[in-house]
């Protein structure tokens, strides 16, 4: 049986609950779901769907440049959207944070998330 690794990204958000932002199992790392904060000030940010998918990604990479691996190892991604009518805008952001790497994705439409996000991303990594 694998021993489980807590690790907490530098220069990503602070957890705001009972959680680690990565969980590593074997040769696999568990990401948390990202939400649009500001790492600086704790905050959503604003600027609807668009700034803070751009946030939310940009929060992913603090965790991959915390784990010194690349975009290109990511394997699965589940994206929560409050209203799907916004994936016609989280998608091209998306696709351009992975460029022509294209994990496994999921989206999900929810009721709502943490702080009154729009989206949350999370994602599982391989070494």
């Amino acid at each position: 049986m694998s021993e489980v690794s807590l690790i907490n990204a530098a220069g990503a958000p602070e957890a705001i609950g009972p959680y680690s932002h990565i969980a590593k199992i074997g040769g696999m790392y568990f990401c948390s779901g990202q939400i649009p904060l500001d790492p600086e000030t704790m905050e959503i940010v604003e600027g609807g769907v668009e700034a803070q998918t751009r946030q939310v990604l940009d929060n992913i990479s603090k965790l991959l440049e915390e784990l010194k691996v690349e975009k290109t190892q990511v394997g699965k991604i589940t994206i929560f959207l409050t209203d799907m009518a916004d994936f016609p805008v989280v998608n091209p952001i998306y696709a351009e944070f992975f460029g022509d790497h294209k994990p496994a994705r999921s989206t999900i439409a929810v009721a709502a998330l943490p702080l009154g996000s729009l989206v949350e991303i999370e994602c599982i990594i391989g070494e």
